[in-house]
């Protein structure tokens, strides 16, 4: 029982850190650079974390610049203020993703750029083989090592793990919470120090400062993150832009 609970809290928060780190910091907002050579390791890292649930990082980053552009409206690919409840909006979402994945659905030109793009890992990534390799490599340490029943409850969040943590802050980030800043959405900041989701939950202070590298505003606010980042910049991994703390975009 000790051993799948270590798995599903590891894969959680290992998947969740390539999902803020670098799609939603790197790809989607560009709040840093790094090389080409870390760039291809963030995006393997990225796919082999999220395994059967892969975020393709193009559609990933159109999605997000917009929902900051048209948040909470009903042009916002994902906002809870249209659905009574978390899967209607996570199938909505879902649709728009497979649009902008196919390009079967009209982008404005504005969200089409300065996004990571690996073809040959997206095919891979993206393929029945590798989501189903993956969704089998979950299974079997669970056979392996869940020792009730129950345990194998947890199997569906493993096999949705990217979209699970997408829906949480966007669920709970525009219902739930407290608002530093007067913003024209919903947005709030669901927990002070956001332990759960690395910092994601700061929806309302990174609505203010979308470039912003720190989802932490106020003092009392903890973004965990954020001291990664600096941890990284400093080493030279990757390099933080200077005016990322006040540019809105």
């Amino acid at each position: 029982m000790t051993v799948i609970f270590l798995f599903l809290i590891l894969h959680w928060y290992l998947s969740l850190f390539g999902q803020t780190f670098f799609l939603h910091r790197y790809a989607a907002h560009k709040m840093f650079t790094m090389s080409k050579s870390w760039e291809k390791f963030w995006y393997v890292y990225t796919w082999v974390l999220q395994g059967s649930s892969y975020l393709n990082a193009r559609a990933y980053a159109i999605l997000h610049r917009m929902h900051h552009a048209y948040s909470d409206t009903e042009k916002d690919p994902h906002t809870p203020q249209f659905f009574k409840e978390v899967f209607s909006m996570m199938w909505h979402t879902r649709k728009i993703y497979n649009g902008v994945l196919h390009n079967t659905l009209e982008i404005d030109e504005k969200f089409k750029k300065n996004y990571p793009v690996y073809p040959v890992i997206d095919q891979l990534a993206d393929s029945w083989a590798s989501r189903l390799f993956f969704a089998f490599l979950y299974i079997a340490i669970y056979v392996k090592f869940a020792s009730v029943w129950w345990l194998y409850l947890f199997l569906p969040i493993h096999f949705l793990m990217g979209p699970i943590q997408g829906a949480v802050v966007n669920w709970a980030g525009h219902k739930y919470g407290y608002r530093n800043f007067n913003e024209k959405d919903h947005s709030k900041n669901t927990l002070v120090f956001d332990f759960l989701m690395l910092g994601e939950l700061f929806q309302n202070n990174h609505h203010h400062a979308g470039a912003r590298p720190n989802f932490a505003a106020k003092w009392w606010e903890i973004d965990p993150v954020y001291p990664i980042m600096k941890l990284m910049h400093w080493i030279g991994m990757i390099k933080l832009i200077p005016l990322a703390s006040s540019n809105k975009n």
